[in-house]
């Protein structure tokens, strides 16, 4: 019989409340909330928490305050760029890529519920795992939703909610985004 993290991490159904997601997201709101208390100056500070956080070391650029439910199933590439005020709720694996960045508020979601309301009402949630390619730049404001897959070197345009996969080397757009165009070859050279 499957831990309830262990449902959590394979996309089923599971109870958030368990006693070991409890503990585990204590921790990292104990870890978000230091992190969120740090300055410009601190940034050996600031790394050492990210390290701490996201379970490795890292050399992402986090701007405070930046929240997420676990930090340990965040996995980024190199030179990753946050800005302020970024939710990250990373119920199931999020994998961002290299050189890739994120304008503020923007929201990544892995966690959902049922549809049905029967089922909503026993408190069980489950999550899809997020992927997010290299060189991608994600406006202010853009909401990424579970499931999804972005390609290599594509923008989402301030403001848009993305709710199915994004094509590498396109620009999307909208509520629910959608491809506006493709971005040309010379756009990704030199990466």
């Amino acid at each position: 019989m499957k831990i309830e993290k262990e449902k959590m991490l394979a996309g089923e159904l599971y109870d958030p409340a368990d006693p070991q997601l409890c503990r585990e997201r204590d921790r990292c709101r104990d870890l978000c909330l230091l992190l969120n208390t740090t300055r410009e100056d601190q940034k050996d500070e600031r790394q050492r928490l990210l390290t701490e956080l996201f379970g490795k070391q890292t050399d992402a650029w986090v701007q405070p305050p930046f929240f997420c439910d676990y930090g340990s199933n965040i996995s980024l590439g190199t030179k990753v760029f946050f800005n302020f005020n970024c939710v990250v709720l990373d119920v199931a694996p999020v994998t961002i890529g290299s050189n890739t960045l994120f304008g503020p508020s923007v929201q990544i979601y892995t966690a959902t519920h049922p549809i049905n309301a029967a089922e909503r009402r026993k408190w069980l949630e489950s999550a899809k795992p997020i992927m997010i390619g290299s060189d991608v730049w994600v406006g202010g404001g853009a909401i990424i939703c579970p499931g999804v897959a972005i390609g290599d070197r594509s923008v989402i345009a301030a403001g848009s909610v993305v709710t199915r996969d994004v094509p590498p080397d396109t620009v999307v757009a909208g509520n629910p985004a959608r491809v506006i165009r493709a971005l040309p070859p010379e756009a990704s050279e030199g990466i």
